[in-house]
């Protein structure tokens, strides 16, 4: 895949410059600001950009603003913004932007080498991909208000592998449950927030989160 990179950090960003080209994808542009992220973009749209929430000049959410505006201006392109820590205001102003093609995780993840490259790749293939913790973040956060709290505990487990962006096949797998339980749990989830109408893999898993950061 194509990809721009856009983080601050030059040791960061060389070593994801270097990881993504052994992977055999190609960084057609990294660079240390949101300025030059969107002149970058603008020049030569890739399949996702990476970009840190937090770049100069002020070093508080350019990289955010910058990714919501590619996604407003290239619905195409895929964008997974990084993080130090778990910011949910953050998280669901990015969650809310679009249907598809988003990710948000935490720069601890990407030293986990394959749970990185996973999530870019699913980003690009227009899902979505949200770090565990921030997840669990949100989920806590909301578990005193209803209907959520109408959920069981495997309920909510199966919700939690949603939000992350996991296949309903990938969710049996990790919860060591069959296919058809999987989809038995997200049927009862969809009843019980009122979202059983909603089609589409990540088109789901934004409407969850919307509601569970209403």
């Amino acid at each position: 895949m194509r990809v721009i990179l856009a983080e601050d950090s030059t040791l960061l960003r060389e070593g994801l410059v270097r990881l993504l080209a052994e992977e055999g994808h190609e960084v057609t542009a990294a660079v240390g600001d949101a300025t030059a992220l969107l002149a970058a973009v603008a020049a030569d749209p890739p399949d996702v950009v990476v970009a840190d929430v937090r770049m100069p000049p002020t070093h508080t959410d350019e990289g955010l603003r910058a990714a919501l505006d590619i996604r407003r201006r290239w619905p195409d392109t895929g964008v997974l913004v990084l993080s130090q820590y778990v910011e949910k205001r953050y998280a669901t102003e990015l969650l809310t932007s679009g249907d598809e093609g988003v990710g948000y995780l935490l720069k601890d993840r990407v030293v986990e080498v394959d749970e990185f490259l996973d999530a870019l790749a699913r980003v690009a293939r227009g899902q979505a991909a949200f770090d565990p913790e921030v997840v669990r973040q949100i989920l806590a956060r909301s578990t005193r208000t209803d209907p959520l709290a109408r959920l069981t505990a495997r309920e909510r487990d199966v919700l939690a592998e949603m939000a992350q962006g996991h296949t309903n096949a990938a969710i049996a797998a990790r919860l060591h449950v069959s296919l058809s339980a999987v989809e038995k749990h997200i049927n009862a989830i969809f009843d019980k927030l009122g979202l059983s109408g909603t089609t589409g893999y990540s088109r789901r898993v934004l409407a969850v989160l919307r509601h569970l950061g209403s």
